[in-house]
């Protein structure tokens, strides 16, 4: 097996979970990295939705498109995960993906928190599809990185087990805090 980044490892998880998804979101679209993912998982027609608090962010979700020419297939949306069901029907997402924290060689004050992401998850499983996926990539350190992170595993705790199933995946011998993949199914 090929050495993975935490991401690619994430990725290949999520191509085994996932197939021709019709709708998804990215509840974080950082530098679109994620967006740009999710187009290629899309079926012919599919459709993603991007948000972002910064426009910083959905400038480069914009460009990182552009290069791939998917730009059509993503709808850019200036708000905050939390708002996500302005923008959707409930139960429509086949797949939302979270990176919680901040943005890559952004301002570090600029980050994902505890009230807002509990709020964006609770939204998520109400717009998920029955067999439908959550993506967490749970980021901590920083001035509210732990805070986040304790808040959204408790919160993971107390899911309906006859409902959802949740696989938190650590990497476990990583130093400094590594990211924290978690996924939650939808039954």
């Amino acid at each position: 097996m090929k050495r993975l980044t935490i991401t690619q490892w994430c990725q290949k998880r999520i191509r085994e979970m996932v197939e021709s998804p019709e709708f998804c979101i990215d509840a974080t679209a950082g530098t679109g990295r994620d967006t740009v993912f999710l187009c290629s998982l899309l079926r012919h027609g599919g459709r993603v939705l991007a948000m972002d608090v910064q426009e910083q962010a959905l400038e480069q979700t914009r460009e990182r498109l552009k290069k791939v020419s998917c730009e059509e297939q993503v709808q850019l949306v200036l708000d905050g995960h939390q708002h996500m069901d302005r923008y959707c029907d409930e139960e429509s997402a086949d797949l939302i993906m979270f990176n919680l924290g901040y943005l890559p060689g952004g301002d570090h004050n600029m980050a994902t928190t505890a009230d807002t992401t509990l709020e964006a998850l609770d939204k998520s499983l109400r717009i998920l599809k029955e067999g439908g996926l959550v993506s967490l990539m749970i980021y901590s350190g920083g001035d509210t990185g732990f805070e986040e992170k304790n808040a959204v595993m408790a919160w993971l705790k107390e899911l309906d087990s006859h409902r959802y199933t949740v696989l938190v995946e650590d990497f476990y011998n990583k130093p400094n805090h590594p990211p924290l993949p978690v996924f939650i199914w939808k039954r």
